[in-house]
Formats: C-alpha cells, sequence, structure tokens
C-alpha cells in the first residue's frame, strides 16, 4: 500500500460508492435501513457484478 494519506488508498472504493450513488440511491427515498439495503443488495449482486466487465479479469465478470 501506499503512506498514510495518500488519495489513491481508497480510489476504488470511492469510485464504487460514486457509481451507486449516481446510478441508483440519488434517484430514490428509503422509509427503512432494511429497503435501503435490499436495494444495494440487488444492485450489486443483480447488476453490478454481472454486467460490469473488467480486463484484470480476463473481460468476465466478479461474479
Amino acid at each position: 500500500m501506499s503512506r498514510k494519506g495518500n488519495c489513491w488508498d481508497n480510489a476504488i472504493a470511492e469510485n464504487f460508492f460514486g457509481l451507486i450513488k449516481k446510478e441508483v440511491l440519488n434517484h430514490l427515498h428509503f422509509e427503512a435501513r432494511a429497503n435501503a439495503e435490499l436495494v444495494v443488495f440487488d444492485y450489486t449482486n443483480g447488476w453490478y457484478n454481472p454486467s460490469r466487465i473488467h480486463s484484470k479479469l480476463g473481460y468476465m465478470s466478479p461474479s
């Protein structure tokens, strides 16, 4: 890893959370935390993982 405080440490996580906020969460309002958890689970396992291929994985999805 890099030194403490390096901006690249969280780049992958920040990219993922930026995507989920832009594509899903900013358009919805949740009455309960359980509803939000279900939407995030459905997004990651139903669309994000099967559809987002990556060159490091041989152009296959992570799931």
